[in-house]
């Protein structure tokens, strides 16, 4: 994970693959800026991406991917009902 500043300095959180590409040699990642909670948002796509694509892996990260899948639903919920 990386965390930079923006033009308002303000944090952007990314997070990068070292193993996967997804076109033209460029790794995936995840980028999210620091409002609405910008570093939840970015590790839950995180162990998104881990379950989906190293199911193998072993990260800590992974235990919070009971709660990561709650905000998706919750997300999902509030869209479809707008």
């Amino acid at each position: 994970m990386r965390i930079d500043l923006d033009a308002e300095q303000q944090f952007v959180y990314k997070v990068t693959c070292t193993e996967c590409v997804v076109r033209d040699r460029i790794k995936w990642a995840t980028y999210r800026s620091g409002e609405d909670n910008g570093f939840m948002a970015a590790m839950d796509r995180w162990i998104f991406h881990l379950t989906e694509k190293h199911p193998d892996a072993d990260a800590p990260c992974l235990k919070f991917l009971p709660e990561a899948q709650q905000r998706l639903q919750e997300r999902r919920e509030r869209r479809s009902a707008d």
